[in-house]
This record gives C-alpha cells, sequence and structure tokens, in this order.
C-alpha cells in the first residue's frame, strides 16, 4: 500500500507539472515572446530569408555546430572539473585559478567561432535585411542561463559555493 501511494504521488507530480509546463508555454519567460532578444534580432524584422538564403543559413549552421561539438563538450568538461574543485575542500586555489582559465580560454574560442558564424551569415543577406537585423542575442540561451552558464555570479548575487 505504501509503494502504491509513492508511485501514484510520483505520476500525479509529474502529471501537474506537465500541465504547468504546457500552460505557460515555449516562449513565456524573460526572452520569451516580445522579450528583448526578439525585438533586437532579424526574426520579425525586414524581409524575409529566401529560400536559398534559408537553405545557406542551414548549412552555415550545420558547419557551426560541427566546428563547436568538440569545443562544448570540452566546456561541459571544464566545468564539470571547477564544479568538482569547488566542492571539494582540500582543493587548492592555484588549481581553481588554472581551472578557470581553462574554462574561460574556451569560452573565448566559442565566442570567436561565434562571431566568424555571424560574419559569415551576414555575407548572403540583402541590404534591406542588414538594415533590419539588431544586435542580436549572443550565442543562445545555452551562454546566458543554460547548461554552459552555469551557477556563477548573476545581478545582484555573490558567488554561490
Amino acid at each position: 500500500m505504501k509503494k502504491l501511494m509513492i508511485v501514484l504521488s510520483l505520476v500525479v507530480t509529474m502529471v501537474l507539472g506537465a500541465a504547468y509546463s504546457y500552460a505557460r508555454g515555449p516562449g513565456d519567460g524573460p526572452r520569451g515572446k516580445g522579450g528583448p532578444c526578439r525585438e533586437s534580432s532579424e526574426i520579425g524584422k525586414g524581409p524575409a530569408f529566401t529560400p536559398e538564403q534559408r537553405t545557406k543559413f542551414q548549412e552555415l549552421r550545420q558547419k557551426f555546430v560541427e566546428q563547436t561539438a568538440k569545443i562544448r563538450g570540452d566546456l561541459l568538461t571544464k566545468k564539470l572539473e571547477l564544479q568538482s574543485l569547488w566542492s571539494n575542500p582540500k582543493a587548492e586555489a592555484k588549481a581553481i585559478v588554472e581551472k578557470e582559465k581553462e574554462l574561460r580560454d574556451l569560452q573565448n574560442q566559442m565566442r570567436d567561432k561565434g562571431l566568424q558564424f555571424k560574419l559569415e551569415a551576414r555575407q548572403f543577406l540583402t541590404p534591406e535585411q542588414l538594415a533590419g537585423v539588431g544586435p542580436g542575442c549572443g550565442m543562445g540561451p545555452s551562454f546566458r542561463g543554460g547548461q554552459m552558464k552555469g551557477r556563477g555570479m548573476g545581478p545582484g548575487k555573490g558567488p554561490r559555493f
């Protein structure tokens, strides 16, 4: 009877969680519908992509994903290693500083690749499309609040250990 209640409560929790997520929708939140990212990016601004431009952009995006796969994997690894060092009371400060530097170097490599991607994508836009493109949204949610950013500093927050 006890196991049945536990299983039943887990199922109810999952159903309620799914219903809540569905009700909020995919675009709700700070970067969702009408957020600053939508207002400043090429989505909804200027002329739409032509089919040829869309194909070129998809190919370019696929190339970017393939070229950055190793860096993204290394970023995740370094982040986990750094997290492990922070949680280890015997870890030396020098090791933490070195790991932070390695992580920062990888993040800079990723930014460089992202900049190169944007510059290449810019080449096949018309002047009218370029006029409609704002500063953009950066490298995407994974670099702001997702797995790559982690639990570091935030607005009004100190370091979390």
